[in-house]
């Protein structure tokens, strides 16, 4: 049998290294806006269970499925698109007592640390940031789908998101405790890649 010359051993050495870490590099992609919901819901004296929504969330998602900790998000959410579908209410929360938009017209979420824990299951720790106050929180994520998306014919990937807060954390305390302190968001969102 022929021998490989030292070169060329060298060679398929260093092509069988590195191909597959080009292959597993990560991926950026664009949050749609269109294809994005952002939720919140609490309770309301015991007896219901309110929603809001926000609009127009943008942001980036990289993600590198050989390599969860290397992946991070970043978001932005335009607060005055607020709707509570209760339109006193909604004015309310544009104001002091509430996200006070003119000066605070966004919240922002930056992941800090991925880690997988589970088959398409993650939890994204980071600084979220609302009404000028940051503070850490949680993220647990649902991996929906990662491919080629049918209409665009881009690399896409879609998640949901879950985390609990405290409102009064970023000075939005009106009515607590009779309307809950706590306050879930909820975030379904699509991305494509650039």
């Amino acid at each position: 049998m022929k021998r490989l010359n030292k070169p060329i051993l060298s060679a398929v050495v260093f092509t069988a290294l590195v191909a597959p870490a080009a292959i597993a590099e990560p991926v950026t992609y664009k949050i749609d806006p269109d294809h994005t919901s952002v939720i919140a819901s609490w309770s309301h004296f015991g007896f219901s269970n309110p929603t809001a929504t926000f609009d127009d969330a943008s942001g980036m998602i990289t993600f590198d499925d050989e390599n969860v900790s290397a992946s991070s998000i970043n978001v932005t959410i335009p607060v005055e698109t607020v709707d509570s579908y209760v339109k006193k209410l909604t004015n309310e929360f544009m104001n002091e007592e509430y996200f006070n938009v003119d000066e605070y017209p966004e919240a922002t979420f930056k992941s800090t640390k991925v880690e997988e824990t589970g088959t398409d299951q993650f939890k994204v720790h980071g600084d979220l940031t609302i009404k000028g106050t940051t503070k850490p929180a949680t993220f647990d994520v649902t991996l929906n789908k990662q491919g080629q998306h049918p209409m665009t014919e881009k690399q896409a990937i879609g998640f949901d998101a879950t985390t609990t807060i405290m409102r009064s954390e970023f000075g939005i305390d009106k009515y607590v405790p009779n309307v809950s302190d706590e306050v879930t968001l909820r975030i379904t969102t699509e991305a494509q890649a650039k």
